[in-house]
């Protein structure tokens, strides 16, 4: 068994197990000893996405904003114990979705799998009809994002300070 580490709902964390294949062949590279200076090292699939918005969705950034603007709304309007949701608009010609919510307890704790359908017959691969669903998902390039200085600049927040309410806070260890 490769380990599976879990999440506070007890799920699967695939990418994060505790020992994958890539580490099971890392450490073996490592322990054999490599004719090189250094050490093995592995990336595990999704490391890269998460650690540079290069790689982001045109289309996934655009609903992230939409989602988290919807999640916003539901917090104002219907207070906590709802998520908000992205739902695909099977109407409509083309990609299209639109924004929801459902009730936290009916969420919470359910792992939805990818269809057995969207799999070849060998396991090996996946199938036409997931490339369909799946390609409007990645947009049509990399995000556009403004360099300042030779840094990506994400946004410009004007500071806005509201009167002080707390009293002066003052560590523990200097009371």
């Amino acid at each position: 068994s490769l380990g599976e580490a879990r999440d506070g709902f007890g799920h699967v964390e695939y990418g994060a197990s505790r020992t994958t294949v890539a580490q099971k062949i890392v450490n073996h590279l490592n322990d054999a000893g490599l004719n090189a200076r250094g050490q093995a090292t592995g990336q595990v699939p999704g490391i890269l996405q998460r650690c540079t918005s290069l790689f982001a969705s045109t289309v996934d950034i655009e609903e992230a904003r939409r989602v988290g603007r919807k999640a916003v709304e539901i917090a104002v309007t219907d207070g906590s114990g709802w998520m908000a949701t992205i739902l695909r608009d099977r109407k409509a010609d083309g990609y299209s979705v639109y924004y929801d919510k459902v009730e936290l307890e009916k969420a919470a704790n359910v792992a939805r799998q990818l269809p057995s359908a969207w799999i070849s017959a060998d396991g090996l691969d996946v199938t036409d009809d997931f490339i369909n669903y799946a390609l409007p998902l990645i947009g049509n390039g990399p995000p556009s994002i403004p360099y300042e200085n030779g840094l990506m600049r994400f946004a410009r927040l004007k500071r806005i300070f509201i009167e002080k309410k707390a009293a002066d806070y003052v560590p523990v260890n200097m009371r």
